[in-house]
């Protein structure tokens, strides 16, 4: 019991100690300060004593400590409903306020500060106590762990003890293609995975049928193993190439009818879009009634960042749920202002923030001062974006996973997108990808070291939903996008700037002699009601094509009938690789360049307008026919195999969403204690099969998993 005691005592100093410490820093930091910035005084205006000046810094740097610690966290539950974004730009304002209310009370009677000089005090001071107390902790592994804790998404009711048997933490590197990865672990980009891959010496991908025994007894820790203690296997995506389809698939086992990123539905009048919160849920729900499951996370599971909430109780910045008022059920936004309550931490994160949309417009004017193409505009909100995506985000849901390790939750689920964000505007192999790369490895070393920390071992997987193709747009190669070429094809009306482009003026043709008509008239254009015209959307390299005032999905001969000139068109332009359209005749056939048609009954991956697309495209795209929401024409861009490149019918130079080199091929990079993901000769083909091996995985670890009941699934996702 005195040894106990004596401990207790020692920690109880320590911690004294270390708040001393970051008093006395906060305070020569406010004396600094006061010294170098005209707007802020901490004397009167008579003029005082050097001691009386280095009381009014410690009192006013005390108070300041004591109402981030106590008031900061009511403010920003006060705000609860303020979006993510918007509450990291409102840091630095709240900060200052609160610095601003320690003067007012500093017990000396002394200090004040200009409103925008109170914001830059209270930023740099919050840093800089930041810093000193992650310095202090870090040489204390039990108060490191403690600290940590206080970066858990909610305050956790009571818990069971926690198992010995292994958890698993799924870490989703959005967008990152297999090739990329290997070539940033070569180039030293990523030395966490190479060290992961190689034990240091280089990377070598297994094959999905390596078969390597898991070592017995080795060390959680990887630091300085002379062998690979991760393999590295490649998979195949879907037609739809996206995240909603993936993640859909991985976290719930289904990618039925999710033909694309955004499509429209005639039956309910609606365009469904992956990232909207609506459609989200409806997706979810809908994946809920085809497996009779709630997802791979149902069992204490944590799901941070995602669009799909997997089952899990425990959810972060999830997107499915993101729609839901506030509410006890809602802990979609409960996350990122678990991590805002730290002021510290939220100042740290704002600053970044700042930082990168600075790097971004920085980066954005250079390649425009260069001339380099291909390239797509980058300008007005894109900044802020880009820096929610790669510092708030990616902060917000890191803090949350060490949260979840530390509670010993079983089965955690993480997205990070900043490299997604990044590569579709600066190019998936651009210099600003790569930085990010960077950063992110530097996130998956920190959460290996915080898992030496966890009651239980954990097994660190990561992985890609998809990679993504470069190329410039269908509207930089050709000068008018697919929707104007769609409607040249129907013989509407296109704009000017369409008109005049040779493809816009192949159309008119098309039409004209479809029509028989060899002369184009003055107003000739057909006017249809807004109902009647089609709709035309986008998923990356993938377009989509619907006639909404057709209840059905239309058949090749019904298309024929009333825009004869429409798929000739669409099949001989040369930014389009293949058509899918249904048949009266043969239920669905592809259609290519020089009046290719081929019945899906007789497809094959070659020859025939798919063999540049490689293997598996026909069966991806027979899958896809059989959804009830494909579109009446289904339109995946032309594919260059000698350098990998796509048209990206959305403004994009990193794409994905279709079928064509890098972005139908992810990764899966997992640890030699679980079983191979694949047999000998056997490969990864699609995200439903991704979904059974990380059930396979959790099953081995901890017994089998017990699906949710299909009524509370639903209930939950509702």
């Amino acid at each position: 019991m005195r040894g106990v005691g004596g401990v207790r005592w020692r920690r109880i100093a320590n911690q004294v100690g270390r708040s001393v410490a970051v008093w006395a820093v906060s305070t020569v930091t406010m004396l600094v300060l006061a010294a170098i910035l005209p707007d802020f005084q901490l004397q009167s205006a008579d003029g005082d004593s050097a001691t009386r000046i280095a009381v009014a810094a410690a009192c006013g740097a005390g108070a300041f400590g004591i109402l981030s610690a106590v008031v900061w966290p009511l403010l920003v539950r006060l705000l609860l409903l303020v979006p993510a974004l918007v509450l990291g730009l409102l840091v630095f304002f709240l900060n200052g306020s609160l610095l601003l209310l320690a003067l007012r009370i500093n017990p000396s009677g002394r200090g004040e500060a200009a409103p925008e000089t109170a914001v830059i005090v209270a930023a740099v001071m919050s840093a800089v106590a930041s810093a000193t107390g992650a310095a202090l902790a870090v040489r204390d592994d039990e108060t490191y762990r403690r600290r940590l804790h206080r970066l858990a998404t909610r305050s956790r009711r009571y818990r069971p003890p926690c198992p010995t048997a292994p958890g698993l933490l799924c870490v989703q590197l959005d967008g990152v293609g297999h090739d990329v990865l290997v070539d940033a672990v070569r180039k030293g980009l990523m030395p966490t995975v190479g060290r992961w891959l190689s034990g240091g010496d280089g990377v070598r991908p297994a094959s999905g049928g390596d078969r390597t025994p898991p070592a017995d007894g080795t060390p959680r820790a990887a630091v300085g193993r002379a062998r690979p203690t991760h393999r590295l296997t490649p998979w195949r995506t879907d037609w739809s190439s996206q995240t909603g389809a993936s993640q859909l698939g991985i976290l719930h086992g289904s990618t039925f009818d999710v033909p694309a990123f955004r499509w429209y539905e005639k039956d309910r009048g609606e365009v469904m879009v992956c990232n909207r919160p609506t459609s989200a849920a409806e997706l979810q729900r809908r994946a809920i009634r085809h497996t009779g499951d709630g997802g791979l996370l149902t069992v204490d599971g944590a799901s941070r960042g995602n669009l799909f909430s997997g089952g899990a109780a425990e959810q972060a910045l999830v997107l499915s749920i993101a729609a839901r008022r506030r509410g006890p059920g809602n802990r979609s936004r409960a996350g990122y202002f678990a991590y805002f309550r730290d002021p510290a931490g939220a100042v740290r994160t704002a600053l970044s923030f700042v930082a990168e949309v600075g790097r971004e417009i920085g980066q954005s004017t250079r390649a425009r001062l260069r001339g380099q193409r291909p390239r797509v505009g980058r300008g007005g909100l894109y900044p802020f974006v880009r820096a929610f995506a790669t510092v708030v985000e990616r902060d917000v849901v890191v803090a949350a996973v060490m949260g979840d390790m530390l509670a010993g939750r079983t089965a955690v689920y993480a997205d990070l997108v900043a490299y997604d964000e990044v590569a579709h505007h600066s190019g998936p192999r651009s210099r600003d990808a790569e930085k990010v790369l960077q950063r992110l490895d530097r996130s998956l070393a920190l959460l290996e070291r915080v898992a030496e920390h966890a009651p239980r071992p954990y097994r660190i997987v990561v992985l890609s939903d998809h990679g993504q193709s470069p190329g410039e747009t269908f509207r930089a190669r050709y000068g008018l996008t697919l929707g104007d070429l769609v409607r040249a094809g129907c013989g509407l009306h296109v704009p000017r700037r369409a008109q005049r482009t040779r493809s816009g003026a192949e159309a008119r043709a098309a039409v004209r002699a479809a029509l028989r008509r060899p002369v184009e008239e003055k107003g000739e254009h057909h006017r249809p009601s807004r109902r009647s015209e089609p709709i035309v959307l986008a998923s990356g390299n993938l377009g989509l094509i619907s006639f909404p005032d057709v209840p059905h999905r239309m058949t090749k001969e019904e298309i024929d009938a009333r825009h004869p000139a429409l798929l000739t068109t669409l099949a001989n332009h040369p930014g389009v690789g293949f058509l899918l359209v249904r048949s009266a005749e043969h239920d669905g056939v592809v259609l290519g360049a020089y009046g290719a048609e081929i019945p899906l009954a007789e497809l094959d991956d070659e020859p025939g307008p798919l063999a540049r697309f490689g293997p598996g495209a026909a069966d991806a795209v027979r899958r896809t026919h059989s959804f009830p929401h494909t579109a009446d024409i289904m339109v995946n861009s032309a594919y260059d195999p000698a350098d990998g490149e796509v048209l990206a019918f959305e403004e994009q130079i990193g794409s994905h969403g279709g079928l064509g080199g890098a972005q139908s091929h992810p990764f899966l990079l997992s640890p030699h204690e679980l079983s191979a993901p694949a047999g000998d000769g056997e490969e990864l083909t699609g995200a439903e099969h991704v979904h059974r091996v990380l059930r396979r995985w959790l099953s081995e670890l901890d017994g089998p998993q017990v699906p949710l009941a299909p009524d509370v699934a639903e209930e939950r996702a509702a």
